[in-house]
């Protein structure tokens, strides 16, 4: 599949067996999220731009390395893309975060937005949206459009788990925008989760059924 990277480290193929595992209690699932996210935050960021800077080290000067001209942001999807943001701060604090809110109508399966508030200079920064489930897409896909109307240009989704109809929505609106997935699950039901999957990622993550 092209523009999508299956995230295969053995820490967070274990991390996902355990989300999926049913006995996982919303404790645990909250935290296994975040840690996933923080792992899949590392390769998702692999191609920032380097440039090398000197350094007064103890003992002499280094030449060594630091990112360079980019500037990140990240944009979960409200509920469940909240939980993988601390996990991704860890790693790039000075990034900013902003927050889309959309429900999927109930009737229609639609995604309907209720929520956007993005940084001011998005425009000038690279996102990562988050979300634990890219499902039909529609949400997914509404989020990107969000984020490129207020200027931004280079997008990406990362999210812990995918299904081919889900990723086909998404390219076929957005083909520029890159999915960082831990797996690929086989398809949707007719209520259009995602199979195995891990079930309602929001209701597992606060409790909430």
């Amino acid at each position: 599949m092209n523009n999508v990277t299956i995230i295969e480290h053995p820490l967070v193929q274990h991390k996902i067996s355990l989300l999926r595992d049913i006995n996982t209690g919303s404790k645990e699932f909250r935290e296994l999220v975040s840690e996933t996210a923080m792992l899949m935050c590392y390769e998702a960021t692999r191609d920032l731009p380097l440039k090398t800077v000197e350094v007064q080290t103890p003992v002499a000067i280094a030449k060594t390395k630091v990112i360079s001209g980019r500037k990140l942001a990240f944009v979960p999807v409200l509920r469940a893309g909240l939980s993988m943001v601390d996990g991704a701060v860890k790693l790039v604090p000075a990034a900013k975060i902003g927050h889309v809110g959309i429900f999927r109508d109930p009737d229609t399966k639609d995604a309907v937005e209720y929520y956007s508030k993005l940084p001011f200079d998005i425009a000038e920064r690279d996102v990562i949206v988050t979300d634990v489930m890219l499902a039909t897409g529609g949400t997914a896909a509404k989020t990107v459009d969000i984020i490129k109307k207020a200027g931004a240009k280079s997008v990406k989704i990362m999210c812990i788990l995918a299904c081919p109809e889900g990723i086909e929505n998404v390219h076929k609106l957005h083909p520029d925008v890159e999915i960082y997935c831990g797996a690929v699950d086989e398809k949707l039901d007719e209520n259009m989760y995602i199979i195995p999957g891990l079930g309602d990622a929001g209701d597992r993550i606060f409790g909430t059924k």
